[in-house]
């Protein structure tokens, strides 16, 4: 057993807190790794309020990258001393999608079997199966992807979650490629990788759409190649305008609102695709189209799940890029900050002051 501090939030909407966290020893299946570095994601802001669940306390943290301490007795994938990226989707290898050659769509992505807990006792529901804001974490071994150990944990780390989801949604879902116009609307994080990812990609032309002159200009030096202020400017006419009077071949909505995909679909070529990689809340509702519209215009409705990424394909191959100066990840580290720096961090992101403010141990 090991006793750690981490961030937990105890019950819907209170600030979170720095406590003391028992962490088992590793069992079958199960790696016990330290952690290095954690982005502060809109995730955990989500299962703070009580967005995600009400399986309270939370061991917050998710997307982080770190050593391999420990592994269970019949652990093979990683050994003590491997410098791994965590990730959500532990695949499974079994079921039909996998069996179908499509594990980026796993329907049985498993965790850790044994609970962290508080000092007294109280078992913790750790964030996305991952809980890594402290200074160790238990995951299932598959949840450990190994990467070049000399890459910067703050930047690489980002891909297990928010980077990864908008790198994804451009090249996995949205299959960007070359000559393609893109626009993404909401340049957050993910939006922001979505635009990284289709510059990465080749397209031609790419549109960033947002309501914070901040957020465009860092998606200018992503890759952007023209922008729209949605506050002022109506998108879908903007965006047709910029792409021959036609519309994008793909447009990704990284916001997740009724109004931003009604405006992500109107404002795609025909034949173009829409993506989804914005998470909406369960009350929303898809917007009225008229169904001849959805007909009329064809193409492909997409929604994008962590990217659709395969962590054991994708993440070696992009830090990779980032190692050779081809992904600029650092980009997206706004600070580093200390563990018990998270419930201010929080506070900024919500005012779009960052993109990400990274957990440094």
């Amino acid at each position: 057993m090991h006793q750690v501090q981490g961030v937990v939030a105890r019950a819907k909407g209170e600030p979170v807190g720095i406590e003391t966290i028992n962490v088992p020893d590793p069992g079958p299946g199960e790696a016990l790794v330290q952690v290095q570095a954690c982005g502060v994601c809109h995730t955990d802001l989500h299962y703070r309020e009580g967005g995600i669940n009400d399986d309270f306390p939370f061991l917050l943290g998710h997307e982080a990258a770190g050593v391999v301490e420990a592994v269970g007795d019949d652990v093979t994938s990683v050994a003590p001393g491997d410098f791994v990226i965590l990730n959500w989707r532990a695949v499974c290898g079994n079921c039909r999608a996998c069996n179908r050659g499509e594990p980026w769509y796993c329907f049985a992505t498993h965790n850790a079997t044994q609970r962290m807990t508080l000092a007294d006792g109280t078992e913790l529901s750790p964030a996305l199966g991952i809980g890594a804001f402290a200074e160790k974490t238990l995951v299932a071994a598959g949840q450990c992807t190994k990467v070049d150990a000399s890459a910067r944990a703050a930047a690489v780390g980002l891909l297990g979650c928010g980077v990864m989801a908008g790198l994804g949604a451009a090249i996995n879902t949205g299959n960007v490629s070359r000559g393609t116009s893109v626009a993404v609307i909401g340049c957050g994080g993910v939006g922001t990788a979505a635009v990284a990812g289709s510059a990465l990609a080749g397209a031609e032309t790419i549109i960033a759409v947002d309501i914070d002159d901040r957020k465009l200009e860092g998606a200018r030096r992503m890759g952007a190649t023209h922008t729209v202020n949605s506050k002022d400017t109506d998108p879908v006419p903007a965006i047709q305008e910029l792409t021959g009077g036609n519309g994008a071949d793909v447009v990704i909505d990284a916001v997740g609102r009724p109004e931003t995909w009604k405006q992500a679909f109107y404002a795609r070529d025909l034949a173009g695709t829409v993506v989804l990689v914005g998470v909406p809340t369960p009350d929303m509702k898809i917007p009225d189209i008229p169904l001849i519209d959805v007909f009329g215009r064809g193409g492909s409705l997409k929604s994008s799940w962590y990217g659709d990424c395969l962590p054991s394909r994708d993440f070696p191959m992009l830090v990779s890029l980032y190692q050779q100066g081809r992904l600029d990840l650092d980009a997206f580290v706004s600070e580093e900050i200390a563990l018990g720096d998270v419930e201010a961090a929080f506070e900024k992101m919500h005012h779009g002051d960052v993109l990400r403010s990274v957990v440094i141990f």
